[in-house]
């Protein structure tokens, strides 16, 4: 059977070339890269350690701009270099977006009445912050504080002490579901 000979990589490896200084009158390595100007960021210099230091010590990204020109670059830099447009005014928009706050912040007073924003609210709360309303609690809550907010909810809605009153067995029914919701979200 015939082998295949492995060449060895290191016998076959060769060095990159080595690159000048671009400092005049240097003999050293040029390692390190320095750009050559503010519009051409993708173009270098390749210095020794030495000179890349005193260029860029020396460097000034901002030379030969006024004051103005400054500030454009600067604020223009704070959104990265990106387009911005006040809200609702950008060309092309078939539709004028508007913040609206559903209520959180009391923006959204011209949307009707309070009843109506309330109960939006209600419907896209979730179950857990629906039992912490019924429970008029807040979190963090304990398991202690919720048991005897609960004995007390009990005391309050049982049908007996209120002569078997249908509404008062269904307020329990609430308050018994609110219950069993907060025990298994916050004591697994």
């Amino acid at each position: 059977m015939v082998r295949m000979r492995i060449e060895d990589g290191a016998t076959k490896r060769s060095d990159p070339p080595v690159r000048g200084c671009d400092h005049p009158g240097c003999a050293g390595t040029g390692d390190f890269r320095a750009p050559r100007s503010r519009v051409s960021l993708d173009l270098f210099h390749w210095f020794c350690l030495e000179h890349v230091r005193s260029y860029n010590s020396a460097w000034n990204f901002y030379a030969g701009m006024s004051a103005q020109e400054i500030e454009r670059e600067i604020r223009n830099d704070t959104v990265w270099q990106r387009p911005t447009w006040p809200m609702g005014t950008r060309a092309g928009m078939r539709y004028a977006p508007r913040f609206r706050d559903y209520g959180m912040f009391g923006l959204d007073d011209d949307d009707g009445p309070t009843e109506r924003r309330a109960e939006h609210r209600r419907r896209t709360a979730s179950p857990q912050d629906q039992a912490l309303a019924i429970f008029n609690l807040m979190p963090p809550l304990t398991l202690v504080g919720l048991k005897a907010r609960y004995k007390e909810l009990v005391k309050l809605n049982h049908p007996d002490v209120h002569g078997g009153d249908k509404a008062a067995e269904e307020r329990l029914k609430i308050v018994n579901l609110a219950y069993a919701t907060l025990k298994a979200s916050y004591f697994p």
